[in-house]
Order: C-alpha cells, then sequence, then structure tokens
C-alpha cells in the first residue's frame, strides 16, 4: 500500500505520516528502485494507534514508548500510559470546569449589583488560582511506586503506627458503610487494595483509585475484578455523581489542612446526592488532643487531621457526621447527607 492510498484510508495527510516516520514510530518498507513507501497491515495499525494517543493529547515521545512495550508484547505499559494520560485529561477538565462556575458566580455578581465589584471579582478570581494550584502541585512526595511491592508486608507487620488496628478498621469501615448489593463505591488512595478488595468480595461493584501505578499493578493482581484507576484525592477522575458511598484507610494524613478541604469538595462532586463518605485514619479528636507519632519511614509525611475541623466542613456542606476512636488516634469518621434531593 502506497503512502497516498493510506492516507486516504486513515483520513490523514501524507504530510503527517511523513511525520511520524521521521520520528521513528513507523518504518515502511522503502523501494529500493524509486525509494517509494511502501506500508504493510502493521503499519497500518500502528498508524491507527499513533492516530487514536494523539487524539487523547499523548506526546510523540510516550507513543514512541508505548508502541515499543507493545511491539515486546507488554500490554501494561501501554495501559499505565494511557492511564496517566486520562488523569492529566481530567485534571483540565476539572480545571476548565472550576473556571466555568467562577465566570458563572462573576456574572451573578455583575447582574446583582450592575457593576463591576473588583474586589469581590478579585477574592473570587484568587480562591481560583489557588484551587488550580493545589491540584498542579500534587506531585509523589512519597515514592509509593518503590514502596508497593512491600506496601501489604508492612501492613502485615503492622509497621509503627501507620497500620495499627488495620485489620479491626478495615471491618469497623464496611460496617459502617454497610452497602447494599447494587450500590457502586469509590475506594480513595487505594493502595493494592486491600479494603476495595474485601468490598468487592461481597458483591459490591467498586471503583479504586491511588496515584501510583505500581500500587495500581498490585491491586490488580490481587482483584482483577475490581476497576482501578490512576489518581488523586485532588482530582478524581469520574465525572460528576457516580457513587453511592466513597471509603478511604490509612491515606488522608498525607494532605495538607487546604489540601484536604479541597478533596471533601471532590468527594461530594463524584458522591451521588444520596451519597455518604467514610474516613478511616490517624486523627486528632480535637486541637486540645493534637500529638505527633513518629513517622515509620523517613519519606512519610503526615497532617493528621483534626476531627472536629472535618465535622465542621461536613456541617456546613449538608452533611451529619459522626466518628468513633479505635484507639487514641486511630479514628473512623462518617458522615451521611441530612437531605436527599
Amino acid at each position: 500500500m502506497q503512502i497516498k492510498e493510506i492516507a486516504a484510508k486513515l483520513n490523514i495527510s501524507p504530510r503527517a505520516i511523513r511525520f511520524y516516520e521521521e520520528k521513528g514510530l513507523i518504518h515502511p518498507a522503502k523501494s529500493a528502485e524509486n525509494q517509494y513507501r511502501s506500508f504493510t497491515e502493521n503499519d497500518v495499525w500502528k498508524l491507527q494507534c499513533i492516530i487514536a494517543l494523539r487524539e487523547v493529547g499523548m506526546s510523540i515521545e510516550d507513543i514512541r514508548l508505548a508502541l515499543i512495550e507493545v511491539d515486546a508484547g507488554n500490554q501494561s505499559e501501554l495501559l499505565s500510559l494511557l492511564e496517566i494520560q486520562r488523569s492529566v485529561m481530567f485534571s483540565q477538565w476539572l480545571e476548565l470546569k472550576q473556571m466555568v462556575e467562577t465566570t458563572d458566580q462573576m456574572i451573578a455578581m455583575v447582574k446583582q449589583k450592575q457593576t463591576l465589584p473588583l474586589a469581590d471579582v478579585y477574592t473570587l478570581a484568587e480562591g481560583s488560582k489557588r484551587l488550580r494550584e493545589l491540584r498542579k502541585s500534587w506531585h509523589d512526595r512519597w515514592n509509593f511506586d518503590k514502596l508497593a511491592p512491600l506496601h501489604d508486608e508492612r501492613v502485615a507487620s503492622g509497621s509503627g503506627a501507620d497500620y495499627r488496628n488495620y485489620d479491626e478498621a478495615l471491618t469497623q469501615t464496611m460496617h459502617w458503610v454497610a452497602p447494599a448489593q447494587g450500590e457502586y463505591g469509590l475506594d480513595i488512595g487505594t493502595g493494592t487494595g486491600n479494603l476495595a478488595g474485601r468490598l468487592l468480595m461481597r458483591g459490591i461493584r467498586m471503583a479504586a483509585i491511588d496515584q501510583s501505578k505500581e500500587m495500581l499493578k498490585h491491586c490488580l493482581r490481587k482483584y482483577p475484578g475490581l476497576e482501578t484507576k490512576l489518581g488523586n484525592f485532588l482530582s478524581l477522575p469520574f465525572t460528576d455523581r457516580q457513587f453511592d458511598f466513597i471509603v478511604s484507610s490509612y491515606a488522608f494524613h498525607h494532605l495538607t489542612d487546604e489540601e484536604k478541604m479541597l478533596a471533601l469538595a471532590e468527594m461530594k462532586r463524584v458522591l451521588k446526592p444520596h451519597g455518604r463518605i467514610c474516613i478511616t485514619d490517624l486523627m486528632f479528636e480535637n486541637e486540645a488532643k493534637r500529638r505527633y507519632p513518629e513517622p515509620a519511614h523517613p519519606a512519610d509525611e503526615r497532617h493528621y487531621a483534626d476531627v472536629s475541623r472535618l465535622i465542621d466542613w461536613f456541617e456546613a456542606n449538608g452533611y451529619l457526621a459522626t466518628y468513633k476512636l479505635l484507639d487514641d488516634m486511630l479514628c473512623i469518621l462518617y458522615a451521611v447527607p441530612i437531605w436527599r434531593q
């Protein structure tokens, strides 16, 4: 098949095909006599793959790496790259959504006051900018990809203060959430899927997200039926009103206080109107009981929540919240909406 034929078949220009060839993504055979390119069915397949990956915004370099892995029979690397791309796209969508909402607020403000209240508009813009910066500044400060192979071992050993009363905490979390058949749940910061997996084994449809692709690989090996997505607390990779409940265990303390507020807003966004939230983690009951256990791993960075502050947020956002301390710091915090739409 010649270049004009394949260009017409795939609805792209010959120039684009030559560009992908120059970048080393395809290697069509060339005639020794006239240097005309001859494309095989495999070349056609690769071009279809390139077009599809470019459509979702993947870079030329990432496509090149993906094709190398696919040629080597490693489909998991292509999956990882697509997951990364999906996560990036969702962050961009959330940023645009936030900008639209801020613009709507500005429009409403101008209509109400019949003028341009610069101070108020500036405050809105600064708030929007701060949320955008929070999302963009998120990165893996803890190197969870490297920790993934030892994660279940650390859990089983009750490593320091990290995973104390682990089994009881997960059991109690499931009891408090009490999911019913047909409900759809989300586990945020799932790690290797220990909580989500338990719920899945009870017949509950579960999705799980984590910022670490290596954690998710281990998770899927343990629970092949689990729906996993690459993402984090501040940019949940789902559209609005998807879930009946959200759980998170031993992960919330990685967020700063400001990030926690954005994370709670994200949870509310992806929950159905009746959706409930259960967070299990080390927390202070209130400011008077604030203390700092020594981290079990030097890479750990902790920002233990103040339960009273979280309850204030829930009450201000239409939830009734309660909690239970399993020991002096390990807490299960449960919130349900006060009213239903």
